[in-house]
């Protein structure tokens, strides 16, 4: 029970207003730690429970991260912020938040820091580099690490960070930016020991981006064959292959647009692990590795910041190639 009261989290409660937040994350030997600290948006909360005690911290305010750590401020949360690209934080401090310069002083500052980093690289050294994270955690503390990473990696944080009495929870999400507003409000699962949520995260997102991949095809062959492709993106949107992602993006995808929600480059990032973990348990996963090097090509195309929609451009390209 300890371990499904982790899936709950900070912010689930954070983003709904709600007066307890509690944290349980994985400690040494398996153990849970707990951390409880009390956040209301107002003394109007519903709840009627004043106050605010309880630091957040967020490191990492990407295209991802900062809309995340905006709606815990809008939820009334006081927020410390840090970013490599000093710049990203002002949005977030004129909504009142606060800044330091490291994410030790960030985690130091704070009751709860949350870290959503671009790839494994940048999640290792933000919690454990020099001035990382694990530098200013101690017992009673808590560190969220939201990024998309492989297992290995949110093991290796976890070791860090648990090493100082600290807790640590994974809570890898699998919505884009249009659901980050909503961050952390939606289902929660707990999925056992750390890195089963990594392992979670990127099968999921390798599910994404080969339907992005097939997706991008039908546009392709329904316009060839003479088909108008907004009248496939309706009606696949009333059949049971129906899905939020085609109905998005496939009006822009026809018009040649990517407004960027869910970068190409990290697209492809999370594929590259998706077949290194296949590769670790002998698991053959051959549409997902002809996936990749259609996102592979798209990057070299200079498409790596565009939306992973524009993966379409990679398949238009090849035909143009074999002409």
């Amino acid at each position: 029970m300890a371990a499904m009261a982790a899936a709950s989290l900070l912010c689930a409660r954070a983003a709904a207003a709600a007066p307890a937040l509690r944290l349980r994350g994985c400690g040494g030997g398996g153990r849970g730690a707990r951390l409880v600290f009390s956040c209301s948006a107002s003394s109007s909360s519903p709840s009627g429970e004043g106050g605010f005690s309880g630091k957040v911290g967020f490191l990492g305010l990407g295209i991802m991260g900062a809309p995340m750590a905006s709606n815990l401020i809008k939820a009334g949360c006081d927020v410390t912020v840090w970013n490599r690209t000093r710049s990203k934080c002002d949005p977030l401090l004129s909504l009142g938040a606060n800044y330091e310069p490291s994410p030790a002083d960030v985690a130091s500052s704070c009751d709860v820091t949350f870290a959503m980093l671009a790839d494994p690289e940048s999640a290792v050294e933000v919690a454990c580099g020099a001035n990382g994270a694990a530098e200013g955690m101690a017992p009673g503390k808590g560190y969220v690490d939201v990024s998309t990473v492989d297992a290995a990696t949110s093991k290796l944080i976890g070791k860090h960070i648990t090493s100082t009495g600290a807790s640590f929870l994974e809570a890898q999400k699998s919505q884009q930016k249009m659901g980050c507003s909503s961050f952390l409000r939606q289902s929660r699962f707990f999925l056992g020991d750390v890195g089963k949520g990594a392992d979670m995260k990127l099968v999921v997102n390798m599910v994404m981006g080969s339907m992005m991949v097939s997706f991008s095809e039908g546009l392709l062959l329904s316009e060839k064959v003479g088909l108008d492709p907004n009248t496939l993106v309706e009606v696949i949107s009333q059949g049971a292959i129906s899905a939020p992602m085609f109905s998005l993006k496939g009006p822009s995808m026809v018009k040649a647009a990517y407004p960027t929600a869910f970068p190409l480059k990290h697209q492809q990032k999370d594929l590259r692990l998706a077949l290194s973990l296949a590769e670790s348990v002998s698991q053959s996963i051959p549409t997902v590795a002809a996936a990749n090097e259609l996102y592979k090509v798209a990057k070299s195309l200079g498409l790596a910041d565009q939306d992973f929609s524009a993966v379409i451009e990679a398949l238009k390209a090849k035909e143009e190639q074999n002409k």
